[in-house]
């Protein structure tokens, strides 16, 4: 007997691109779009109700957004493989998804060929990224490796004063600029200052980003 389809559920908060994807995905003999979903919460519901094999998943969507959806499938539903398909370039909502538990990360410039190999790949249980996207986790795992955590004499981040490792290592704990404050007897515009410079000498472009570099390197704990 021949395997049976991988079921599909698209969630996407604009029909057009939705319908028309179902319409590309169920022309593959492969694959059986069995559900859409317009919000995250949707998404949800129908992934618990359907139980897909993969749920292909935008981020933007109102409510509830792709990532936390994708969390809350991933932990109701373990099996089901998420492949994360949007317009977002950015690093922080690429490791964020990840961190969620999803299988793949696609732009939605990906072709119809890409985004079936990329499914049939979660299916099977493996991560994969579009190209522009692989090349990116490429660079940020081969670039240099943090120094081991406790050696004062060669420590992560080097460029960083005492003060402003210190306040690095309060954001990478989660703390919020005002707790930082409270905590250091700092003025919150000190604080969003020291906080300003870490982002600069890590060449970050926000505060998720410099968390997930934080505690690759040991921080936060």
């Amino acid at each position: 007997m021949p395997d049976e389809p991988i079921r599909v559920l698209l969630a996407d908060d604009h029909p057009v691109y939705r319908d028309g994807l179902a319409m590309l995905l169920d022309s593959n003999p492969g694959l059986e779009v069995v559900g859409t979903a317009g919000t995250g919460f949707e998404a949800v519901e129908r992934a618990a109700e359907l139980q897909p094999d993969i749920v292909v998943m935008d981020v933007g969507m109102p409510g509830l957004d792709g990532i936390e959806a994708t969390r809350r499938v991933v932990a109701d539903s373990p099996h089901i493989g998420v492949v994360v398909l949007t317009m977002s370039e950015e690093d922080a909502t690429l490791f964020a998804a990840m961190r969620a538990g999803a299988r793949g990360y696609l732009l939605k410039g990906a072709n119809q060929a890409e985004i079936v190999r990329a499914i049939v790949a979660a299916s099977h249980g493996d991560v994969i990224f579009g190209p522009s996207v692989a090349r990116r986790v490429a660079e940020f795992f081969t670039g240099p490796t943090p120094p081991s955590r406790g050696r004062s004499d060669d420590p992560a981040f080097p460029r960083l004063t005492p003060r402003e490792r210190e306040i690095l290592d309060l954001v990478a704990a989660g703390r919020s600029n005002a707790h930082i404050a409270e905590v250091l007897f700092l003025s919150p515009k000190t604080v969003r200052n020291h906080v300003s410079n870490v982002f600069t000498k890590l060449h970050v472009a926000d505060r998720a980003e410099a968390i997930i570099r934080a505690r690759d390197a040991g921080l936060g704990r």
